[in-house]
C-alpha cells in the first residue's frame, strides 16, 4: 500500500486556543488518522482531544489484519476506553466538569479501510469525481433532517449546529459507528474537524480535493479557505492520497462502507 499524506491544524481567528487533536501514521501495510474535537473550556477541552487521539491509537497499534472478524469490534473497544478514561477524569477534577470530544478514526491496511466515528467531525471520500460524506454527524440538526424537519442547507445555518447528541467523555457509556469499506487507488480520504467542514462547504472541499496538488496543499488551502471565510473555530484536517492498494484480502466488500 502506497499513500501520499498531509496533516494540519490551526486555531483559526477567533478561539484563544487550539483544543483540536490529531494522529497520522502510515507505513506500506497500514494507515492510522484521527481527528479529535475538544469541548469544555479552561483548555479542558485540548486534554479530552489530545487523551481521545492517545488512548485510541495505542489501542489500535496492534490491529494489523482488517480483514479479522474482531477488527471491527476492537475499534469499537478503543473508543469505548478513551470514552471512559475521559469520564473518570471528569469525576476525579473539578475543572474538568463537561469535557468531552468528538473523534473520528480511519485505519487502513489490506486494501480496506475500518472506520470508527462519534460526534459531528467527519471522514469524507473522493472517489470516479464524487465526494461522499461517508460518517454521519451526531448531531441535533442531523436528526432533524434525518426526521424530515429541516433541509441540509437549513441544517448548515441552523443556531443549533453545533450541538453534538454524541460525544467521547461526556457520559459513562457512549456507541461509536464503525464502517468498513474497500480502498482504490485513486481514493482521496479527507479527517476533519467541523471547524474546516463548518466554514468550506463540500462543492469547495471537492475543488480542492480534485486540485491534484500534493496533499500538503490541498490542507494548506483548506485552512486557508476557512480562515478567509471566518475561521470561527479551531481547523483541523488530514488528507490521505491512496496511490496504489497491495495486499487485498479476498472475499466480497461493499463498494463504499457498510456498517460493522
Amino acid at each position: 500500500m502506497q499513500l501520499s499524506v498531509a496533516a494540519g491544524t490551526d486555531v483559526g481567528r477567533i478561539r484563544a486556543g487550539n483544543e483540536d487533536s490529531l494522529y497520522a501514521d502510515a507505513d506500506q501495510e497500514r494507515g492510522l488518522f484521527i481527528v479529535a474535537d475538544g469541548m469544555g473550556g479552561h483548555a479542558a477541552g485540548e486534554v479530552a482531544s489530545e487523551m481521545a487521539v492517545q488512548i485510541v491509537a495505542r489501542e489500535l497499534v496492534g490491529v494489523r489484519d482488517l480483514g479479522h472478524h474482531d477488527a471491527g469490534p476492537r475499534m469499537a473497544e478503543a473508543l469505548r476506553m478513551a470514552n471512559r478514561a475521559i469520564y473518570e477524569r471528569t469525576i476525579q477534577e473539578a475543572d474538568k466538569q463537561g469535557m468531552g470530544t468528538t473523534a473520528s478514526c480511519v485505519l487502513m491496511g489490506q486494501g480496506r479501510y475500518l472506520i470508527g466515528h462519534i460526534g459531528d467531525s467527519r471522514v469524507y471520500l473522493l472517489r470516479d469525481g464524487v465526494l461522499r460524506q461517508i460518517t454521519k454527524d451526531h448531531s441535533y440538526v442531523q436528526e432533524q433532517v434525518d426526521a424530515g424537519f429541516l433541509t441540509p442547507e437549513q441544517a448548515r445555518y441552523h443556531p443549533y449546529s453545533n450541538v453534538i447528541t454524541r460525544c467521547v467523555g461526556a457520559n459513562a457509556a457512549v456507541e461509536a459507528d464503525v464502517l468498513t469499506g474497500e480502498l482504490q487507488a485513486g481514493d482521496i480520504y479527507l479527517v476533519a474537524s467541523d471547524g474546516l467542514t463548518g466554514m468550506v462547504e463540500d462543492p469547495q472541499l471537492k475543488k480542492i480535493l480534485e486540485s491534484r496538488q500534493t496533499a500538503g496543499r490541498m490542507v494548506d488551502e483548506m485552512i486557508t479557505e476557512a480562515n478567509r471565510r471566518g475561521g470561527l473555530d479551531n481547523i483541523t484536517a488530514i488528507v490521505v492520497q491512496v496511490v496504489k492498494v497491495t495486499g487485498v484480502a479476498t472475499g466480497e466488500m461493499p463498494a463504499i462502507s457498510r456498517p460493522v
